[in-house]
């Protein structure tokens, strides 16, 4: 017998797709794309495995496109989201799924499909984005920004949610829900001048002009290697609204080196799904 989740589950699955470009240490100028895929577990079909267990799936199809069509790189993954005892629940954990793919320069297309596995009539979801990767070659410049539901904290490990000897808590789509007071986020610095003291500048600001502003210091890396950032800011004080956080890279005189802009929003009706859980 096939449940359904809900109302959710007479729309088409939902489909989160985030994209952050960083610079490589190889030679030449390469870069690491990182396609982190979020699938709220709310939009699927859930169907009845044993007594008491339920269970949703859905096909996930990522590619990067070149220009002429072709493309760098393809995948089809299959995602199982967490077992369910009742399918009446409001809020049903989402499924995620981290791949790093390394391109040179240029422009692509980011493509991303997803098929209920349990609900084959209905539309698959597609959602297309541009790709540039042109970073500046010979001057200081940033990474895209990742927003994180806790603080990056250091760990030597290895995995793909590890960068820059950081663990990152991934917040899909930079929304931050009812009950997250605090904004964090972690970027990369890249050919930073060297012998030249530099800080951070943060600027939060809202369409309808709700605002704020703090500094930082950088302890820089060594010569040749990315500078981790690892930023926050406080979100008690800023209303409900949709937001974009600009990073500046300044040296001593304050002029501005290197600067990043990202879309941020916040809610605080609804609460956020306890996390993703790593694919199955």
């Amino acid at each position: 017998m096939l449940l359904l989740a809900g109302a959710a589950s007479a729309a088409a699955p939902q489909l989160v797709l985030d994209v952050a470009r960083f610079r490589t240490l190889a030679a030449g100028n390469t870069y690491e794309v990182e396609l982190y895929a979020t699938v709220p577990g709310n939009g699927l079909t859930y169907i009845k495995r044993a007594p008491g267990s339920y269970q949703a799936a859905a096909v996930l199809t990522l590619q990067i496109l070149k220009p002429d069509g072709k493309p760098a790189y393809s995948e089809v993954i299959t995602l199982k989201p967490p077992v369910l005892s009742d399918t009446t629940i409001a809020i049903k954990n989402p499924q995620s799924f981290l791949k790093r793919i390394t391109l040179p320069a240029g422009q692509y297309a980011v493509r991303g499909e997803l098929r209920d596995l349990y609900r084959k009539s209905t539309a698959p979801t597609q959602v297309v984005q541009p790709l540039v990767l042109d970073f500046p070659a010979n001057a200081p410049a940033l990474s895209d920004i990742v927003f994180l539901t806790k603080a990056a904290s250091q760990t030597t490990g290895q995995s793909n949610f590890i960068r820059g000897n950081h663990l990152l808590s991934r917040t899909p789509n930079g929304a931050y829900a009812r009950g997250a007071e605090q904004l964090y986020f972690y970027l990369e610095m890249y050919q930073a001048p060297a012998g030249q003291p530099l800080k951070l500048h943060y600027h939060i600001e809202s369409e309808e002009g709700a605002a704020a502003d703090a500094d930082a210091r950088i302890d820089q890396a060594k010569s040749g290697r990315p500078t981790p950032v690892v930023g926050e800011l406080p979100l008690g004080p800023l209303p409900p609204g949709d937001y974009s956080l600009t990073v500046e890279v300044r040296n001593a005189a304050g002029k501005v080196l290197a600067t990043r802009t990202a879309k941020l929003s916040r809610g605080t009706q609804d609460y956020a799904p306890e996390g993703a859980s790593l694919p199955r």
